[in-house]
């Protein structure tokens, strides 16, 4: 819908590999590169949409001549799922015992190291997995080859988790650790203007107030951001115009998920007490 009436090829605002990294997500690449060259443990947090997703798409495309870049996102899972889902990616048969599902991809990384890779793994959304879990990988990957880094991606909690005095035996061996912040309204309007390059898209096809008003409601999130820019872009259609203004885009907010309403909270239930009534 939005393709024909605005004459693209492209989804606008489809954050897929051919997405441009900001500033702020570049860095992390090079850094991620030096650590996986000494047995790296990276940790990158931050709340949800502030780019994790967007990076993450990167690193799996990023120097596939020397890169062996595995990607775990179902990561709810206990140590036993999390072995098969690396047996998986490896290309490895994922049934017996864990010590020979351990063996099994010991070997293999092994001889990935002798054809010159460089071994990255990624899990997404770590937060979420059992601390048990991530330190027997932590453990596997001791006997991996030094070249390799294990990039745990997740939510802020996931970092006050290893501060804990039970896990300093984790938080010891992180040789990489960064917060995704939220984007400030320049890097907003360059993420808006990007993703409107990749549509071949005029800039003009949001106008200056609407990027205003997306910034101005947004809170610096980068889903938030895309969300909003969709919604203004379906919203355009409805309309019938080729230009997303303040219209379009207020459209968007007065849905009841973008705006805070009391009416949605409920009436105060009643509360039932022993104590009589003062006259």
């Amino acid at each position: 819908m939005i393709r024909s009436h605005f004459g693209t090829r492209r989804n606008p605002f489809e954050t897929d590999l051919d997405t441009k990294l900001l500033d702020h997500q570049a860095k992390h690449i090079s850094y991620i590169e030096t650590h996986s060259q000494q047995q790296g443990l990276t940790v990158l947090f931050g709340e949800p949409g502030t780019g994790k997703t967007i990076l993450k798409h990167h690193l799996m495309k990023y120097n596939p001549d020397t890169w062996l870049t595995l990607v775990i996102n179902r990561a709810m899972h206990t140590w036993q799922n999390i072995l098969r889902l690396l047996c998986q990616t490896l290309d490895l048969e994922s049934c017996g015992r864990d010590n020979t599902c351990e063996a099994r991809i010991l070997d293999e990384v092994r001889k990935l190291n002798h054809k010159g890779k460089t071994l990255i793994l990624i899990i997404d959304d770590a937060h979420l997995i059992p601390i048990d879990a991530l330190r027997k990988l932590r453990l596997l990957m001791e006997d991996f080859p030094k070249n390799h880094n294990l990039v745990l991606l997740g939510q802020a909690e996931l970092m006050t988790r290893f501060q804990l005095r039970p896990n300093a035996d984790f938080l010891s061996r992180i040789t990489y650790t960064s917060e995704m912040t939220l984007l400030s309204p320049a890097g907003i309007e360059d993420f808006i203007l990007g993703q409107l390059d990749l549509a071949e898209l005029p800039h003009n096809t949001f106008s200056e107030a609407a990027i205003n008003l997306i910034n101005k409601s947004n809170g610096g999130n980068l889903r938030a951001t895309k969300n909003l820019c969709v919604g203004g872009m379906i919203e355009a259609v409805r309309n019938q115009t080729r230009t997303v203004d303040i219209q379009q885009i207020n459209s968007v907010l007065n849905q009841p998920h973008w705006r805070h309403n009391n009416q949605l909270e409920g009436i105060e239930p009643l509360v039932f007490t022993n104590q009589r009534p003062e006259f």
